[in-house]
């Protein structure tokens, strides 16, 4: 049965770094901007395009011009994939939808650089071309351009709809790299309260070296590292790198946390711990550095919302419990949102936020210099 709607509908799509799937959401929006879930599609990449992202997210040298290209041909195709898919489930036209938010995929992101930048693969022409409804992307460079860190995105997103005006509350998305934001009680009538920032590695770690060691993509509800024992010399290497005492705002991504950072960590050891050891102490550091930034940023009596693919790893979720206590901790789906499509969601809403002409930025959170609307139009065919 059709979908009949009477508000715009809006597509996000989002691919994070585990490259695992593209999600895609379609979303309705109320009048306060509060997200209706109708359909969602997660669409796995291609055989060997995972493969090549992450080989290009890690090293940029060895990849040709040509290959470049190419890789933003077959991430463009992905995307417009997922949302065919998506439309197609939901049972509506591609006419019925107002724009779509794509967030392509990061392959390198460099907000400190000389001449900073955060590059995503996606062709969104492609997109649009293919799906047929207009295409927001790049937000991140529309942020870095007046002076900010062009992640995370998702805060604004974040205190539109979890902020109260009475509690403290801490919004924890764990992906391949895990980041916060910090709505103090009442941060929705003020944003220059909120903060938000990337803690460090949340799966990207755990996935690469299971990947590397026993050829599985993640680490099913973190069994591996259950069954390891935590190195402690190791962890303490680990927690003492020069990321984790920067001050807010920051952002980072599997460009600096990788295996080449890892190995590096490994062979300062005096002897190589086992696989499963390693896995456990991965898992841990995890666990604190997210415990460790909550700790800093949040006043010690918030409630802690949690979101992204690490919800679903119930070691890590155990271990990070344990570090935060007594505050509690719950899903994002306790508030009507599923917490594994919070992300999808948010580039949605940064979309309906950029069609409009609103700004979709924290400045607060990224440290840009104001608030603008995030990312570029591209659209699917003529007015005429």
């Amino acid at each position: 049965m059709a979908l009949v709607t009477a508000s715009p509908l809006y597509i996000g799509l989002m691919s994070g770094t585990s490259v695992d799937a593209a999600d895609a959401v379609l979303v309705r929006f109320s009048e306060q901007g509060y997200p209706e879930i109708l359909a969602t599609h997660a669409q796995p990449p291609e055989r060997g395009l995972r493969d090549d992202l992450l080989h290009l997210s890690q090293q940029v040298a060895g990849i040709s011009l040509a290959k470049f290209g190419e890789l933003d041909q077959r991430v463009g195709a992905w995307f417009a994939e997922a949302a065919l898919a998506l439309i197609d489930k939901a049972g509506i036209k591609a006419a019925d939808v107002d724009a779509i938010g794509s967030h392509g995929q990061t392959v390198r992101h460099e907000p400190s650089a000389r001449y900073p930048f955060s590059l995503q693969l996606g062709s969104p022409s492609l997109v649009a071309a293919r799906v047929g409804c207009r295409v927001v992307a790049d937000f991140r460079n529309s942020d870095i351009a007046v002076g900010g860190q062009g992640a995370p995105l998702v805060p604004a997103f974040h205190r539109a709809l979890f902020a109260d005006p009475t509690r403290h509350r801490i919004i924890i998305n764990i992906g391949g790299i895990a980041n916060l934001t910090v709505l103090p009680a009442g941060a929705s009538d003020d944003s220059a309260h909120v903060t938000g920032f990337d803690t460090g590695p949340g799966n990207a770690l755990m996935d690469a070296w299971i990947a590397a060691h026993l050829k599985q993509p993640l680490d099913e509800d973190g069994h591996w590292a259950a069954g390891g024992k935590v190195d402690d010399g190791l962890l303490a290497l680990m927690m003492s790198d020069a990321y984790l005492d920067r001050p807010a705002p920051k952002s980072t991504g599997r460009e600096y946390f990788n295996l080449d950072w890892l190995q590096a960590q490994i062979h300062s050891r005096p002897s190589p711990p086992i696989p499963a050891d390693v896995q456990a102490t991965l898992c841990e550091f995890s666990a604190r550095t997210i415990a460790q930034a909550i700790n800093e940023y949040g006043p010690g009596d918030e409630q802690l919302l949690l979101c992204g693919g690490g919800v679903r790893n119930a070691e890590l979720c155990r271990r990070l419990q344990a570090l935060v206590a007594p505050r509690e901790m719950i899903r994002t789906d306790d508030y009507g949102v599923d917490s594994d499509w919070v992300e999808a969601v948010a580039f949605a809403w940064l979309a309906m936020r950029t069609v409009n002409g609103r700004s979709g930025n924290v400045p607060s959170v990224t440290g840009a210099s104001t608030a603008v609307p995030l990312g570029g139009i591209y659209q699917s065919r003529s007015s005429d």
